[in-house]
């Protein structure tokens, strides 16, 4: 892949600085400057979905645009991703790293002050190019700085921020709108993007790849096309039609991208961007899948969570935002402490643990869930899922990153993203659309009685159904009541379908699954002569 050999490592005592690898102290320097740079990019993701009513109002604009102005971000990120890390690979990930805290910065701040809808849809681009030049570099960082009796450990604590951050995200932002207004809500990725900028500045040292292969420019534009094909598709899909001209269109583009990548990557071998090749191996292949699994089933619950917990039991969005903060925390604590149980039982069996333990935490959802017991009704089952993913994310990520050499690990952490975001786009659009068939099929059979066009209205979903329930006369309390129990019933369907999809994953772990410990990546790479060794 690279012509860029490892540096070697001296021996010394322990305890003592050993020669290219910065001191403990600037080591957890690095770990807090790069998770304060991730926790910016994840926040940033689902931060806005909290105030679509509010910009709705704020620019005049239709649903279809306020759902652009939120997609557009991970949509330019996701497609993205993989030619940025391997351009940070090349020009050096520090250099990469500082451009995309500038760039995602200025973005927020733009879109802060937006004046208009088009001018917040363009700062929404430039932030998905920004946080596309961070999120990868992040965990470059950490591969390649960190030496590797450490590096699990690092990596545990950014997949802990990886997953739970998200949530951490949402509650703040809904703070800040219930406070303020939604134009607080970029006052902290940017706080946290200065913060990060300095410490990156002074702590993170540079390293990159010296390659005697030129950059594969049609493997990066054909994976930007395949991505934003098919994540597109995803997300609109839902929204205009699975067979509307636009998503078909998109399914065709992605479709077709996938497989000219594939085959180009094929033909350049060590010099493709990503050697496809490498998907033969039990690392790569059941990190990808488990992670692909994991973070659909998580995008595909705050689907169902959150209608539950505004709709159903008449939550605000901040408090109901403020009910996941348990299975966040769970998640980060776990995935903290999954290196350890990796080190010692092996990645396959900690993955494994992780995903029965994730999807017994689906079925506790699915069978204890009811309109009437509240909270307490799916308290048990989030917080066995946030044990279960915190669990397997962290050797999943390690698997990812160990399966490709010390020099590709901007690639590699780029992998490591495009698979959680598409597993996301994948989650939000298969299991939400199993809770709308469901909520369906269910509140067709409580509607007698109801006026017709109520009717109608109602079977669009549990929020349409409350919305006009005061139309439905006598009948409105019957109709509140059908459309949260049938909500409820959508809702197992839905779970029960991620508990299936959980044990195929745990069959195919143990069938395909990494058997011994994650191939380490090269310990040191090349590092800038001035930026490289602690003093």
């Amino acid at each position: 892949m690279s012509t860029n050999q490892p540096s070697q490592v001296s021996a010394a005592p322990s305890g003592a600085p050993v020669e290219g690898v910065p001191d403990a102290l600037r080591r957890r320097t690095i770990l807090i400057a790069v998770c304060v740079a991730l926790m910016a990019v994840i926040a940033s993701v689902s931060g806005l979905n909290v105030a679509q009513p509010d910009l709705a109002v704020a620019f005049g604009a239709s649903q279809s645009t306020i759902l652009w102005i939120i997609n557009i971000y991970t949509l330019g990120l996701a497609a993205l991703l993989l030619p940025l890390g391997a351009l940070g690979d090349r020009w050096g990930r520090k250099p990469m790293l500082l451009t995309g805290l500038t760039v995602f910065g200025v973005a927020g701040v733009v879109a802060g002050l937006a004046p208009s809808a088009e001018v917040m849809l363009a700062a929404r681009l430039f932030s998905g190019v920004g946080a596309a030049m961070i999120m990868p570099i992040t965990l470059a960082v950490i591969t390649s700085t960190f030496p590797a009796e450490e590096r699990g450990r690092a990596i545990g604590v950014w997949t802990g921020v990886a997953g739970g951050g998200g949530v951490l995200g949402m509650f703040l932002s809904a703070a800040l709108v219930d406070a303020a207004n939604w134009r607080w809500l970029f006052v902290l990725p940017v706080a946290l993007v200065v913060v990060a900028f300095v410490m990156a500045l002074r702590s993170v040292p540079d390293s990159r790849e010296r390659s005697g292969h030129t950059f594969d420019t049609v493997g990066a534009l054909t994976s930007v096309a395949a991505v934003a094909g098919l994540i597109f598709v995803l997300q609109e899909g839902p929204e205009r039609g699975w067979t509307a001209p636009a998503t078909l269109l998109g399914l065709l583009v992605g479709v077709t991208a996938t497989v000219g990548f594939v085959a180009w990557e094929l033909r350049r071998r060590e010099a493709a961007l990503l050697d496809v090749r490498l998907f033969a191996e039990r690392s790569l292949a059941g990190g990808s899948m488990t992670l692909l699994v994991v973070f659909g089933v998580q995008a595909g619950i705050f689907v169902a969570l959150f209608p539950y917990f505004q709709a159903v039991l008449g939550w605000s969005g901040l408090l109901s935002t403020l009910a996941l903060m348990p299975m966040a925390v769970l998640m980060m604590a776990a995935s903290s402490l999954a290196s350890r149980l990796t080190a010692r039982v092996g990645p396959r069996a900690t993955m494994g643990t992780g995903i029965l333990t994730a999807g017994a935490g689906l079925a506790l959802m699915a069978a204890m869930v009811s309109v009437d017991g509240g909270y307490l009704s799916v308290l048990p089952g989030m917080l066995t899922m946030g044990i279960g993913m915190g669990l397997s994310m962290t050797p999943s990520t390690e698997a990812i990153t160990g399966a490709l050499p010390g020099e590709r690990q901007g690639v590699a952490s780029a992998l490591n993203d495009v698979t959680r975001e598409f597993g996301a786009a994948l989650g939000v659009a298969l299991l939400g659309a199993l809770l709308s068939s469901g909520y369906r099929g269910a509140v067709d059979t409580r509607l007698a009685g109801v006026p017709q066009g109520v009717a109608d209205t109602a079977r669009e979903g549990v929020a349409n159904a409350l919305d006009v329930a005061n139309q439905a006369g006598p009948r409105s309390q019957a109709l509140i009541h059908a459309a949260r129990e049938s909500f409820v019933d959508g809702w197992q369907q839905a779970m029960w379908a991620g508990v299936a999809v959980m044990a195929v994953l745990f069959l195919h772990l143990l069938a395909k699954g990494p058997r011994y410990a994650t191939p380490e990546p090269a310990e040191h790479p090349t590092h800038e002569p001035s930026d490289a060794t602690a003093p």
